[in-house]
């Protein structure tokens, strides 16, 4: 199956495009996606049987002042891609997030949405123009961490060598995802014949930040003793982060697939790859 990926220069992207012998890999600057005939071009010149669309803006505290710019990037241009799918009869699949819900899990894959920031209105908008086109798929992801860019496991692994203590929220919660499980999980989606719809491409099992700094501190030889708990409200953020936004796996069952493995399992085993 030739794939193409798009945002294949971000973390999730580079570790998709790694996995995918012969796959077309463009970023940024090999394709606009706001244009909508650079995207009808590039899909038609390759000629994919699938595109994976990894490209995203993710900052979600800048997009509560810059809405448009961001919908541009998380919806409008879902439907350039989409429609580009159609006309050529490739697949796609478009990644999203926890964000569209309003943080009360857990989630199951057909709950109602309701995001309470920008950031997630945008990518509820771009999971919208995905489902328009019937071979689509939509998967929901959350608090990824990888070797191929910035995180937050680590920054907590660089404040580890730098401060004595850190304090970490633990009124968050959700399911630490490494790209490397996604990035499989997005390669085995594909090549398979699961309906099209939405899943919820997570780890399993579920903790707070402050339970993911403990888990990395203790990889790293030093006492976990030395992250303190406390409440987002002493980070006050631009935008609102959901308090509990864990998603449930139940669209795998469906499919014929296991969920992903559970987080510290990942965690665990990606470790080498993030030293």
């Amino acid at each position: 199956m030739k794939c193409l990926v798009t945002g294949a220069d971000g973390m999730l992207g580079t570790d998709l495009a790694a996995r995918l012998p012969g796959a077309v890999a463009l970023d940024r600057a090999s394709l606009d996606l706001t244009d909508a005939d650079a995207v009808r071009e590039a899909v038609a010149v390759h000629r994919p049987d699938a595109v994976v669309n990894c490209a995203a803006w993710t900052a979600v505290d800048d997009a509560e002042a810059r809405e448009d710019d961001a919908l541009a990037i998380n919806g409008t241009a879902v439907g350039h891609l989409a429609e580009a799918c159609r006309e050529a009869g490739a697949r796609l699949v478009q990644l999203s997030t926890d964000y569209v819900f309003p943080g009360h899990g857990p989630y199951g894959e057909d709950d109602p949405t309701g995001p309470i920031n920008a950031y997630g209105r945008t990518k509820l908008a771009g999971e919208q123009a995905a489902l328009a086109y019937e071979r689509s798929y939509v998967v929901r992801t959350a608090w990824l961490y990888g070797a191929h860019g910035p995180n937050f496991v680590a920054t907590m692994a660089r404040l580890a060598a730098e401060r004595d203590t850190v304090d970490v929220v633990d009124d968050q919660r959700g399911q630490p995802t490494w790209t490397g499980d996604l990035a499989d999980r997005i390669v085995r989606l594909v090549a398979s014949d699961a309906p099209f719809g939405i899943y919820h491409g997570t780890n399993a099992g579920e903790t707070t930040w402050f339970g993911l700094a403990r888990e990395v501190f203790a990889l790293l030889g030093h006492d976990p003793e030395r992250v303190r708990p406390t409440t987002t409200d002493r980070f006050p953020r631009p935008a609102r982060r959901p308090s509990n936004s864990v998603l449930g796996h139940k669209g795998w069952d469906r499919a014929g697939m296991e969920p992903m493995r559970d987080w510290r399992e990942a965690l665990h085993a990606a470790w080498p790859e993030l030293r």
